[in-house]
């Protein structure tokens, strides 16, 4: 399933902090192209290095790097997806400071499993999982445009949101008991998507303002 857009409502201000995520996201994926090595082993989070106490300031940085064209793209199409209506309801700066604190958590998260490892770490995808979190408590009967794609047949349909949502953190959820060898030799990082998830899920009504959400019926 690959989400296009919400179809039950649109924000009613202008999502201007998850516009500015998505330009530095690129931006630092420019770099990459340019010399990643160097930016990867600069500025990913290694785990082993985040415990030994060294490299803290890559918790943050390694939250805008990715692995390749398919990892940022699709990353940023989901946080265009669900960022727009999250902002709406908490207001910029509080979005903002939820969006960066899911990243930590999500971090944190996969430090512990594998707290002695050398593999970079890095992506979005941790934090734009609390985003999904926070989504699915607050517009869980929403329907998202998405693709549904079996075998050879395609088609755009409606999917309501804890549906969707709760389908792809299931996935996580299997893909991280079945495969956890995967994720400690270089694979994707599921517990950072589970921990960034339910940190979301948790704290969403927390950086909600009380304000937006009656101006806007929820």
């Amino acid at each position: 399933m690959i989400p296009l857009g919400d179809a039950s409502r649109r924000p009613l201000t202008f999502p201007i902090v998850t516009v500015l995520l998505i330009v530095v996201n690129a931006l630092f994926f420019l770099l990459e192209l340019a010399d990643g090595e160097t930016v990867i082993a600069q500025w990913a989070l290694v785990p082993a290095r985040i415990t030994a106490g060294q490299a803290y300031l890559t918790i943050l940085t390694s939250m805008f790097l990715h692995g390749g064209w398919t990892h940022i793209l699709g990353n940023m199409l989901f946080l265009w997806v669900f960022g727009p209506q999250i902002e709406d309801v908490m207001g910029p700066m509080r979005y903002l400071l939820f969006y960066l604190v899911s990243g930590v958590i999500a971090t944190a998260a996969q430090i512990l499993v594998d707290p002695s490892s050398m593999i970079p770490q890095l992506g979005a995808s941790g934090a734009i999982a609390g985003v999904m979190g926070a989504f699915l408590i607050t517009y869980p009967r929403d329907r998202i445009r998405t693709i549904l794609i079996f075998g050879w047949f395609m088609r755009v349909t409606r999917v309501p949101a804890i549906i969707l949502v709760g389908f792809w953190f299931l996935m996580q959820l299997f893909n991280s008991l079945g495969a956890l060898a995967d994720v400690q030799s270089g694979g994707v990082a599921y517990m950072a998507h589970i921990g960034g998830f339910i940190f979301g899920a948790l704290t969403a009504r927390l950086f909600e303002s009380r304000l937006r959400l009656l101006q806007r019926g929820l």
